[in-house]
């Protein structure tokens, strides 16, 4: 990328205050092994700005009670900020009502929310469930457990060399057998964002239900679930600056009302007998027990943040950010990049020539930058690519150019060490 690029992408973003947001988020304002910090570990967890800590510390100190059927002012003005965030995701994930947002700890248990109360009581022998190759762990595994316990099978879209999905076959892989298309919305391992809008529509051409996972894609893009049309759609509050161990689902309501409960206890019934339990309506049926008051309170703050910087705005400089680092690192010698496909959000993994993806890693950290190395919850990605392991860096709204010079530094430094 020549200077003049770099300089028109520069004033298209100088309204952008990188200084006042970085403000915000105290843990950025620190050394590590005596240089500044470069956090660009985001894809794996993202830091949280003083308005999430604030709003989670403010619960705590004046509102902490348990939520529902409390007659008592702290119970009330708990119960409020609980259906209150409720209330905010609902209209950051553009869902109908209320009774369709459903708090979970992430991702991972909304996911497998979905495939033991949703699709397991109907699947059979025989049936497909139908991911791609690009997916985590966390989209893969609970389904594989589905597909052991009722002896259906699991399909697989395959993926190109550039880390995009080959569709060319999508067609016959939607089928009569197919009883759920789960898939990525954003590829955690390669930042490839999918073309789920026309997947969706094919899989509902053939009225086959489908979940996305979002928790790479809710960060960085805006989502809606009702003009992408999907049936399912699940988050992780930790990626999008919110506390851990809160996370979302979205689920059509008439697809929710006919689920079991996933999970029994309290919160989650009308009423209970020896002989019979009456359970609770949307969206508590499947909030058993005392739910993550704090973090869901957390959760809120953090919709409103984003939404007050404006996403589509924060969505735009990432995009900025990552195109800078990826000509630095394509200009640079012995260094490859994995995962090259057209449409990118947030995600640079990379490999340095005859350098262990660990050693990266630990290097790296000696000089300030935060970095993620492994196979990322994602080894079949990393088996496709006939490598263990690469080197991960992830960029959030708060990280700078300058953070992107000490990224392309740190690959430098390495490779002299190495030499």
């Amino acid at each position: 990328m020549t200077q003049t690029e770099l300089q028109t992408m520069a004033e298209s973003f100088s309204d952008f205050d990188i200084a006042a947001i970085r403000r915000d988020f105290p843990v950025l304002n620190q050394e590590v092994n005596g240089h500044p910090l470069a956090y660009l570990d985001n894809a794996a967890s993202s830091q949280k700005p003083v308005q999430v800590i604030e709003a989670v510390d403010a619960f705590y100190r004046h509102d902490n009670a348990n939520i529902h059927r409390g007659v008592h002012k702290l119970s009330q003005r708990a119960t409020d900020a609980y259906e209150g965030a409720r209330s905010k995701v609902r209209d950051f994930m553009g869902a109908k009502s209320d009774k369709e947002i459903v708090f979970v700890r992430g991702a991972t248990e909304a996911i497998n929310l979905v495939a033991q109360s949703f699709v397991r009581p109907q699947i059979k022998p025989g049936d497909e469930i139908l991911i791609s190759h690009t997916e985590h762990h966390a989209n893969i595994v609970p389904w594989q457990m589905v597909c052991e316990q009722t002896g259906a099978k699991l399909k697989v879209i395959p993926m190109t060399q550039s880390g995009e999905l080959d569709l060319s076959g999508l067609d016959d892989l939607l089928n009569e057998r197919t009883k759920i298309l789960a898939l990525g919305h954003v590829s955690n391992a390669l930042g490839t964002v999918n073309p789920i809008k026309d997947m969706i529509t094919k899989a509902k051409a053939k009225s086959i239900p489908v979940l996305i996972d979002g928790a790479q894609a809710v960060p960085h893009l805006q989502v809606d679930v009702q003009d992408l049309d999907c049936d399912f759609y699940v988050f992780s509050g930790h990626k999008m600056f919110a506390p851990t161990g809160i996370g979302a689902l979205y689920g059509r309501q008439e697809l929710l009302e006919a689920m079991p409960p996933y999970q029994g206890g309290g919160d989650m019934i009308l009423a209970v007998s020896f002989s019979h339990t009456e359970y609770n309506t949307l969206p508590y049926k499947f909030e058993a027990g005392t739910p993550h008051i704090a973090g869901a309170v957390g959760l809120g703050a953090a919709v409103d943040y984003m939404q007050s910087l404006g996403i589509d705005k924060l969505a735009a400089y990432e995009h900025h950010l990552l195109e800078i680092a990826t000509a630095e690192l394509e200009a640079l010698d012995g260094v490859s990049i994995i995962g090259t496909a057209k449409d990118k959000a947030s995600v640079l993994s990379f490999m340095i020539e005859d350098v262990h993806p660990h050693d990266i890693g630990t290097i790296f950290d000696q000089q300030g930058v935060a970095i993620r190395a492994g196979h990322h919850c994602a080894q079949p990605v990393m088996e496709f690519y006939g490598i263990a392991a690469t080197a991960r860096a992830s960029f959030a709204f708060y990280n700078t150019e300058q953070e992107v010079a000490a990224l392309v530094d740190a690959i430098k430094n390495t490779q002299e060490m190495f030499a």
